[in-house]
């Protein structure tokens, strides 16, 4: 054997062996972590049942499609009860194929259930089909229970007075300010809002979805329209707070929601009582 033969065998075994130690140190390696490893994995066990008895109410809220079935066949025949039968059409897939997927997930919402009955109910009626937009279903897809019932006060030609509150500086060469409260109103509570604290942030989403707007330099001008709000306690309780503050003031801005015409549109098919359209049949 040459000399090259010999070096050749020698990096051969050096690397045999060295491949060989690191197999034989990986099991070591190994059990040095499995305690730890089965302790991460009883916590996580722990944590996967846990979120399984948080899931499992939502599970059972999921409608089926003998749900499903039950709703059409009940909630909107109930709303087309006064549409003659020769003006009932079918609806367009677009419309009702979503809307009923949708309410796999949000049937168990009254509020909302009652909006995608309207919908439905629209969709095949001769006299309202076109006006049920596709896009309809998107827009209650993306809005909460609360917000369908704030929609019901927009059903009402009646002002929407909103307040923005600000803390303002009065010191010399030092303007500026910030928001204390922004769309700040008491629809929350007139609608019976689950949560109406929230209510600006409602506001916000339904100006997202086009269905109101808050114009930046829009007031009412009829008489004693700000006056429960201009007076509410929450009011007198931020100005009192500012206007003891050195070098600051309470600054109030009216502003007031409007409904768009998409708006409109959404709160006649969707929200309006369906039957209510029709007169009842003789």
């Amino acid at each position: 054997m040459t000399d090259e033969d010999k070096s050749k065998e020698g990096n051969v075994e050096g690397t045999i062996n060295a491949v060989t130690g690191l197999a034989k140190a990986v099991p070591v390696y190994e059990d040095a972590i499995q305690p730890a490893a089965k302790e991460i994995g009883k916590a996580l066990g722990t944590v996967a049942k846990t979120v399984n008895v948080a899931l499992a109410p939502v599970k059972g809220l999921v409608w089926g499609y003998e749900q499903i079935e039950e709703f059409v066949s009940s909630k909107v025949s109930e709303k087309l009860q006064n549409t003659p039968e020769e003006e009932i059409v079918t609806p367009k897939p677009n419309v009702a194929g979503p809307a009923l997927e949708s309410l796999r997930y949000t049937g168990h919402e009254e509020s909302l259930r009652e909006l995608y009955a309207n919908l439905l109910a629209a969709s095949m009626d001769s006299m309202t089909s076109a006006r049920a937009h596709p896009g309809f279903v998107e827009i209650l897809k993306q809005i909460t229970p609360d917000e369908a019932k704030l929609l019901k006060l927009f059903t009402h030609h009646r002002p929407f007075p909103l307040l923005d509150v600000r803390q303002e500086s009065t010191e010399a060469g030092k303007r500026g300010g910030r928001d204390i409260l922004k769309s700040f109103s008491t629809l929350g509570e007139e609608a019976g809002c689950e949560n109406a604290n929230l209510t600006p942030s409602y506001l916000d989403n339904l100006s997202r979805l086009g269905l109101i707007e808050i114009p930046t330099f829009f007031e009412y001008t009829a008489p004693n329209v700000y006056d429960q709000l201009e007076s509410h306690p929450t009011i007198e309780s931020i100005k009192q707070q500012l206007n003891n503050l050195p070098n600051q003031q309470c600054q109030i801005q009216r502003r007031g929601a409007q409904v768009t015409q998409l708006g409109r549109q959404f709160i006649n098919i969707c929200v309006i009582d369906h039957a209510a359209k029709r007169p009842p049949k003789p």
